[in-house]
């Protein structure tokens, strides 16, 4: 998987992958996303973001989300009984 808009450098917002190496991190799109947002949404709110840009970085979560165990609450909580 080619994630060539998604770098990570120290030197922009303290190491966290971003966009095209500006100050928009995966993180601020995915929230966004999960908050119901749309890629076009994004794009028309964010003119310096292309459609490829919210592409790459949901793919990047995706991947982050797949490769790595996090400890998460307990679901127990969720379910009625």
């Amino acid at each position: 998987m080619e994630l060539d808009r998604i770098p990570q450098t120290p030197e922009t917002m303290g190491g966290k992958a971003c966009v095209r190496g500006m100050r928009v991190t995966v993180g601020m799109i995915v929230g966004q996303t999960g908050a119901g947002r749309g890629i076009d949404e994004h794009v028309a709110e964010y003119p310096y973001l292309e459609r490829e840009d919210n592409l790459q970085a949901l793919k990047y979560a995706a991947w982050l989300a797949e490769g790595r165990e996090v400890a998460l609450g307990d679901a127990g909580k969720f379910l009625s009984t």
